[in-house]
């Protein structure tokens, strides 16, 4: 997969910048800011993102580690509604 990624740059640089921009929206984004510092922000996880490419171009599984994370994001999102759906019954 590494080489497949390492072939399409492209692709690959808008999954690492799709999967940083999830990240912070469900990770550090605590309330909505100005839309100008909110462009900034972009901007800065753009440049950060090639960064994170010229990593995954050396060898470094950035997309895959990445990937877990947005993963662990869902199941613990699974496990929080779970937990609410099970607290609402009476027992």
């Amino acid at each position: 997969m590494n080489e497949w990624l390492a072939n399409h740059l492209l692709i690959t640089y808008l999954l690492i910048f799709v999967f940083m921009s999830y990240v912070y929206n469900k990770v550090f984004r605590t309330r909505k800011l100005p839309v100008l510092k909110a462009a900034i922000v972009y901007v800065l996880m753009a440049i950060g993102s090639v960064m994170l490419l010229v990593f995954q171009i050396v060898g470094l599984p950035i997309v895959l580690c990445l990937t877990v994370a947005i993963a662990l994001m869902f199941l613990v999102r699974v496990r929080y509604f779970i937990e609410k759906r099970s607290g609402n019954r009476p027992t």
